[in-house]
């Protein structure tokens, strides 16, 4: 049994997706460009019209993804998580997660060097709490230990101690130690590495007052 398209209208609240009528009456939406090839008087079998909703489906999964990683990168898990929070069928899923790979678009090894890089720049931490962060997000094991080879704690927490001095540098040496130990175990340093840096933070915070006491020109 055939059933012939009989229109195909845009729908009205959203314009990427199109009604489509069949023997006179309302059958389903596809996405646009899955409904592409369809024109008026188009016959479909039982069979095409279930590959249709079947192609709308993965469609409409892979447009949610490319918004999730539009609004920010995600690992494979992130994005199987909010599609599996959709009811979507783990073969739709696998499909997108596939057609992403194959863009280029995800990545966990490049997900997890953008992340840690971002931490760097903008809330450094400690390789035990970027570890942490990056499991949570389904970073394989291999993959967090490569990414984070590199990543030196004791540079990290200066550069984390640098966003915080400001708050703190009129206190007391013994004030200021404890705040600044407090904030850098906060972001998971220990309390060897978050020592030297508040000493080092502080000394180079004395030169630099001391200098400007003599007038010297730094």
């Amino acid at each position: 049994m055939t059933r012939r398209i009989t229109a195909l209208k845009l729908q009205k609240r959203n314009h990427t997706r199109v009604n489509v009528y069949l023997d006179g009456e309302y059958a389903f939406g596809l996405a646009r460009i899955v409904a592409a090839w369809l024109a008026v008087g188009t016959e479909l079998s039982e069979e095409k019209i279930e590959h249709l909703r079947l192609e709308d489906a993965r469609e409409t999964a892979y447009q949610r993804a490319l918004n999730l990683i539009n609004f920010r990168p995600r690992s494979e898990v992130e994005i199987r998580q909010n599609l599996q929070r959709h009811k979507l069928e783990e073969e739709t899923i696998q499909y997108v997660l596939e057609r992403l790979k194959d863009h280029g678009l995800v990545n966990d090894a490049g997900f997890a060097q953008v992340w840690v890089e971002n931490r760097a720049e903008l809330r450094p931490r400690s390789r035990r709490a970027l570890a942490f962060e990056l499991k949570q997000r389904g970073i394989d094991t291999a993959i967090i230990e490569q990414t984070l080879d590199k990543v030196d704690d004791s540079e990290m927490a200066y550069q984390a101690a640098q966003r915080h001095v400001h708050k703190i540098k009129n206190l007391e040496w013994r004030e200021f130690r404890l705040k600044m130990l407090r904030y850098l175990a906060q972001r998971g340093f220990t309390y060897d590495v978050s020592a030297e840096v508040a000493r080092r933070t502080w000394e180079e915070m004395d030169s630099s007052e001391q200098f400007a006491d003599e007038g010297v020109d730094l």
